[in-house]
């Protein structure tokens, strides 16, 4: 299916690079692949040495959207390479390097960054260097000229994405699905996964184009409290939508996340009729079912002014956003579809507010690139 047209202003929305940025993603899918496949052999004689290793550890890490990446893929990459992958953010690294680097544990740092300059994206490489004995250094950035595009040592290989994915929006989106489906494409095996690629580009354009419409008019309703749930890899994507939908309200919406099941434990609490659930459903058939029983709950419970799930295959009623042509697909590869109609949702409940969507907080007080961060002594 070819990619969703741009709008226009008088579209479902303004004309801006939040929007142009979500709607090229099945493009900058499909053009990262394409570099991938082009820088192959480079990226395989360095990580091939570190994987045989049956010792090593790897740790995903970024801050914000970026440390959610590794919240979406460790769990499927632990299973997939049959050894510790865990994703520990670099705002927990630098606070706390203590508690997350095992000086005698041989570790490959696998950093995502869409402008690679953060302080704490510096930062946690140089800790890395300083604190364990054995340490590689996989970096995946959006940006040329970035500070972790930039770092030339032997213990590195940088992967920089097409241009493209370095979003001029304040709020990660087409930086987001890029440097998730790099890292997932590097540990899967590039040469592996055109196919896998390809089907799921087609299912970000269809979602796009099927999501739309459902999304404004939800955004239209004056929800004033939204909760996303995931069960699996679907927690970290659940992080990011929540993340979303805050960034480009400005906080004026409230916000929350949580697994379907653990959201009984408390967290429910958050549902009036002002609240909108939205759950991502997996296509693993266990975990569907209590995905499905949470659903079936909220729904018979009458409290939440809505209930949505996105969910692999057609539609099966009006509270359903579905996906098409995924519908045996893992949920790794769902990560990327489920995460346009959050995408769209806070950009339309960015404009329902009034925000500008490109350049929301309006105090100034939060920035595309974190700014007023302070490294101290003894944390390198």
């Amino acid at each position: 299916m070819p990619d969703l047209p741009l709008p226009s202003s008088s579209a479902n929305g303004a004309d801006c690079w939040t929007r142009r940025e979500i709607a090229q993603q099945p493009q900058t899918l499909r053009e990262t692949q394409r570099l991938l496949t082009a820088g192959r052999l480079a990226i395989e004689r360095f990580l091939a040495p570190l994987l045989a290793r049956p010792d090593l550890r790897v740790v995903m890490t970024g801050a914000g959207t970026s440390a959610f990446i590794g919240q979406c893929l460790a769990p499927w990459l632990s299973r997939i390479l049959a050894r510790r992958v865990d994703a520990v953010a670099t705002t927990d690294i630098v606070s706390a390097p203590d508690l997350h680097f095992e000086r005698d544990t041989p570790t490959l740092l696998v950093s995502f960054g869409r402008s690679g300059s953060s302080p704490e994206s510096v930062a946690a490489v140089a800790i890395a260097d300083a604190r364990v004995v054995d340490v590689h250094h996989l970096i995946i950035t959006c940006n040329t000229n970035g500070a972790l595009a930039t770092r030339a040592t032997a213990n590195t290989h940088v992967v920089v994405l097409p241009e493209a994915t370095h979003d001029r929006g304040f709020a990660m989106t087409s930086s987001f699905t890029a440097m998730m489906l790099a890292a997932l494409s590097v540990f899967s095996g590039i040469g592996r996964m055109d196919a896998r690629v390809a089907a799921i580009s087609a299912a970000v354009a269809d979602t796009l184009a099927v999501a739309d419409g459902t999304m404004h008019a939800l955004a239209a309703r004056g929800f004033t409290r939204t909760v996303y749930l995931g069960s699996g890899v679907f927690k970290g994507l659940a992080c990011e939508a929540a993340l979303k939908l805050l960034e480009l309200t400005d906080g004026r919406m409230v916000t929350a996340f949580d697994t379907p099941m653990g959201f009984r434990h408390g967290p429910k609490t958050i549902v009036n009729a002002e609240t909108l659930v939205v759950i991502f459903v997996s296509n693993d058939p266990l975990t569907a079912r209590y995905d499905r029983d949470l659903i079936a709950e909220l729904r018979a419970d009458q409290v939440a002014g809505g209930v949505v799930t996105i969910a692999a295959g057609n539609a099966a009623d009006d509270d359903t956003i579905g996906v098409p042509g995924l519908t045996a697909a893992s949920d790794v590869d769902l990560l990327f579809p489920y995460i346009v109609p959050a995408q769209l949702f806070a950009l339309y409940a960015s404009l329902a507010h009034g925000v500008t969507p490109d350049a929301p907080n309006a105090a100034g007080t939060v920035n595309r690139v974190v700014q007023g961060v302070r490294i101290h002594d003894g944390a390198i």
